[in-house]
């Protein structure tokens, strides 16, 4: 089980810059990693504009940003260039760190049942501890909550 306060598990995935992103390269920095359902879809475009409008913010906190969701790197790419979006989505199409992060589970929709990505979001502190955990993320101002999370974290 995934708690707070544990180490976040180590994972590499592709990334939209084009390289390979693992987490162990961003020891140093705060991290938030959000996992999302599908790419410009309603709910997971408002997430993403979120965290992209406060990116700036995040960044002076030394906090980098990630959006992890199965979709492949072309429909990321479609995805960024279409909402400029100035931070990295991975892209985990083999669903291998959406089941470590246990965000990969059973959903209901309109009466069906089916496996899916329960919208889940994580901060990581510069060590690579889980500092925070969203669960069932609402994704009106979700962003600005983490960042206010973070900011009071700093300030202790």
């Amino acid at each position: 089980m995934i708690k707070e306060k544990n180490l976040a598990p180590a994972f590499k995935l592709p990334s939209t810059n084009k390289k390979e992103f693992s987490l162990k390269d961003s020891l140093g920095n705060f991290v938030v990693l959000y996992f999302y359902p599908k790419d410009d879809t309603p709910g997971c475009t408002i997430e993403t504009n979120d965290f992209n409008k406060l990116l700036p913010k995040f960044k002076k906190l030394n906090c980098e940003i990630f959006g992890i969701s199965k979709d492949n790197l072309k429909s990321h790419d479609k995805f960024r260039d279409k909402y400029k979006i100035k931070f990295d989505l991975l892209a985990d199409e083999e669903i291998k760190v959406l089941k470590k992060y246990k965000v990969w589970a059973k959903k209901k929709f309109m009466g069906r049942e089916f496996m899916g990505i329960v919208r889940t979001t994580f901060l990581i502190d510069k060590k690579g501890k889980i500092i925070k955990i969203w669960n069932n993320v609402k994704v009106k101002d979700h962003a600005k909550e983490v960042l206010e999370t973070l900011q009071n974290i700093i300030k202790k």
